[in-house]
């Protein structure tokens, strides 16, 4: 049990009405999950409206209402908060409830397109490497020291965010490594989260069906940078022209990355092979099982955050060293077939041409390259005829399938995508609706030395149709067939 004065601490307070002292059990923002002396937030979402269902909160036992305006009867038994942005005082009411938990562990923040899941997941590793209990929030997964927590959003809402870091803490953990999404800045999930350093990686083409426009979504990125305290790090990728503008303003001390500009982390490719990576850093070789020039800048980030968190310059780049890399991302499937196949969660078009590019500068140019990518429903639709378009000028043959149609008619998603296709290499693209036929006809068209890329779902271990989850991983397809019909 909190004291409600307490919790309330740090929010944008405009009127208060009631017993500020009164003791408050739970904090909830949906009112199906309110239970007796709970606090109830309402938030104003994209569908539903918190404040309609306060009375029904009430009704479950919340003693306390945070709302952006009050209703028109109140309950003298009830105490009644008034406040700018309940979705930012969510946030802080949620920390200040589970004694600020962020303020007691190194937490650091990365934020990009491309690139988070990857660098989160390598800082995990390596910090557990070095000895340190180390929690992890990202898309994949999330971890407590080496327990798994199943992951719903690249961001959990501000409740379930601030009770993962609560149980970080209470379990032994000195730092976390934390993706954070635009969407999850732009709703406040992590107002009143204290990060010891923020990191941008990149920023492209995704989420405009969200932001609406680019220079909307490049602000929401740098909604972390604004937000970071002069006690804090910002470190920037300075290849990326928009690194600079996430550094304007913020408190935090900065610092720039970079393979091709000047920089204070630099760092050299030496080879670049389908074995891995050899990096030059700071006058040191050191050869990594991570492919391809992307995998260079996520190395790049990780080993600067962990030289920005004090640790030692050899000790991070042995523990580097040994990492194998995140589920679904350039992550190959063996087969006695011969064939490298190769699952990937590119699903922007950055992502896939990143993707492309790096097979191609590794390849001999005689092998066949199939590429089999869908987009998924009810998300920015602009990037689908983007994305066909870098699939076919950048690979032999395209099968465009299903990704996750969601609430949209799969043909659909597919006719937007064609429309990207330049007519020289159309005869070069096929459809196939059924994701699973459309990985076998992959797999038919090639043989021994060839690749098959199949872009897009990467670690997901599900097809979304229609609002319903089916089981489908890319990587157990592949393997069915490439072990089996061959």
């Amino acid at each position: 049990m909190k004291i409600l004065k307490d919790i309330l601490y740090g929010i944008s307070l405009q009127s208060l009405t009631g017993d500020r002292e009164r003791k408050v059990s739970g904090v909830a923002f949906d009112s199906r999950k309110v239970k007796k002396n709970s606090l109830f937030v309402a938030i104003k979402g994209l569908t539903v409206d918190g404040h309609d269902f306060i009375d029904q909160a009430i009704k479950k036992g919340a003693k306390a209402i945070v709302c952006e305006y009050l209703p028109e009867k109140t309950n003298e038994d009830i105490t009644f908060v008034q406040t700018a942005d309940s979705a930012e005082a969510l946030g802080i009411i949620a920390s200040n409830f589970h004694d600020r938990p962020s303020e007691k562990l190194k937490l650091v923040g990365i934020t990009g397109t491309n690139g988070k899941t990857t660098c989160a997941t390598l800082l995990h590793e390596l910090f557990s490497h070095l000895g340190y209990q180390t929690g992890l929030l990202s898309t994949v997964e999330n971890r407590i020291g080496k327990k798994v927590v199943d992951a719903s959003y690249t961001t959990p809402d501000a409740i379930e965010l601030n009770e993962l870091l609560s149980k970080m803490v209470e379990d032994g953990c000195t730092h976390c490594f934390m993706e954070v999404s635009s969407h999850a800045l732009i709703q406040h999930r992590v107002a009143g989260i204290h990060f010891a350093g923020g990191v941008f990686t990149n920023i492209s083409h995704d989420h405009l069906d969200y932001h609406k426009t680019f220079d909307e979504y490049i602000a929401a990125k740098k909604l972390l940078f604004d937000g970071l305290s002069s006690e804090s790090f910002a470190l920037v990728n300075v290849d990326d022209k928009r690194g600079a503008v996430m550094l304007q303003n913020t408190k935090a001390e900065k610092f720039k990355m970079g393979i091709k500009s000047m920089a204070d982390f630099r760092i050299r490719i030496i080879h670049n092979t389908m074995q891995g990576l050899e990096l030059n850093f700071s006058g040191v070789d050191v050869w990594f099982k991570l492919i391809g020039e992307f995998n260079a800048y996520n190395l790049m980030t990780a080993y600067a955050v962990a030289i920005l968190l004090n640790e030692d310059k050899e000790d991070i780049l042995s523990g580097l060293s040994v990492s194998s890399g995140v589920n679904g991302r350039f992550e190959k499937v063996n087969n006695s077939a011969n064939v490298l196949a190769i699952v990937d969660y590119a699903h922007t078009p950055d992502a896939l041409e990143n993707v492309l590019q790096t097979i191609d500068k590794l390849r001999t140019k005689n092998e066949l390259l199939v590429t089999v990518v869908g987009c998924g429903g009810d998300r920015d639709k602009d990037k689908r005829p983007e994305m066909a378009k870098i699939a076919a000028t950048l690979s032999n043959k395209v099968i465009l399938t299903s990704d996750n149609p969601r609430g949209e008619d799969p043909k659909q998603i597919l006719d937007d995508m064609k429309v990207g296709i330049p007519k020289t290499y159309e005869r070069n693209v096929m459809i196939i609706e059924d994701r699973k036929e459309a990985i076998r006809t992959a797999c038919n068209l090639v043989s021994d030395q060839d690749i098959v890329l199949v872009a897009g779902k990467g670690h997901e271990t599900y097809q979304e149709v229609k609002g319903k989850r089916h089981h489908f991983d890319d990587r157990e397809v592949l393997n069915e067939i490439l072990n089996t019909d061959n």
